[in-house]
């Protein structure tokens, strides 16, 4: 959940290495990833077709956030760009195993 008692907790004091702005990232992330899944629980638990629409329309875009972070991430990172490529092309051999 959101800590919006300090109205300073975001602010950093100084310029991040980039190890450190890489980490700031992968937090960056994991937020975006709580508000898809919070928008997406929202959006299913009401039968209000207004609502339901304007808050999918967030979710999704919050969803191209995530990509925007994670091109980012692999931009700034080019071992873990490795690793999800690794992980991905798992996953597209998996899939191709499978009859679909």
């Amino acid at each position: 959940m959101p800590s919006f008692a300090n109205p300073f907790q975001g602010n950093v004091d100084r310029k991040m290495s980039k190890e450190e702005l890489i980490q700031a990232i992968r937090l960056d992330i994991a937020g975006e990833l709580e508000a898809i899944y919070l928008y997406d629980a929202h959006v299913q638990a009401t039968d209000n077709e207004v609502a339901k629409k304007v808050i999918a329309d967030i979710r999704d875009e919050e969803k191209a956030h995530m990509g925007e972070l994670m091109t980012l991430l692999r931009t700034l990172d080019s071992k873990e760009a490795d690793l999800f490529a690794l992980g991905e092309a798992e996953v597209r051999e998996m899939l191709g195993e499978l009859e679909i």
